[in-house]
């Protein structure tokens, strides 16, 4: 029996707070499209620039199609996501970017675990700020 062939499609995904990001790379003509949008009318500049950094540091980013799928969060959490969606995509493409990408940010290719802190009773909706109690 012959073994299966080894796909040119990776794909990955990123968590950021409530936001989850799908990514899949393929060969093709340097298009990153974020929810069928054009990463050029994604969000705001900021979060543009976040995004582009694991293509720049991987270099051959104009010869790879991205699509990616992002929903729930906030934009900086989205573009979070995405960001640590394509940087392990790229990581399954080229093992060798591994190193690259862990020495200019971490958070291209682990997850933030932070969550938001669940409000607690007598707090009117606050995670830790109590009722001031009076003592007279």
């Amino acid at each position: 029996m012959s073994s299966k062939p080894k796909s040119n499609v990776f794909h990955a995904s990123g968590k950021r707070k409530r936001a989850v990001a799908r990514a899949t790379i393929a060969p093709g003509k340097g298009a990153v499209r974020i929810n069928h949008v054009s990463l050029d009318h994604f969000s705001n500049e900021i979060a543009r620039a976040r995004i582009r950094e694991p293509l720049v540091l991987a270099g051959d980013a104009d010869k790879l199609d991205i699509i990616v799928r992002v929903e729930g969060g906030g934009l900086t959490s989205q573009a979070d996501a995405v960001r640590l969606a394509i940087g392990r995509a790229l990581v399954l493409m080229n093992p060798g970017l591994k190193s690259t990408l862990l020495d200019y940010d971490r958070q291209l290719l682990v997850a933030d675990i932070r969550r938001k802190e669940s409000a607690k009773p007598n707090s009117h909706g606050q995670a830790r700020a109590k009722v001031q109690k009076s003592y007279r």
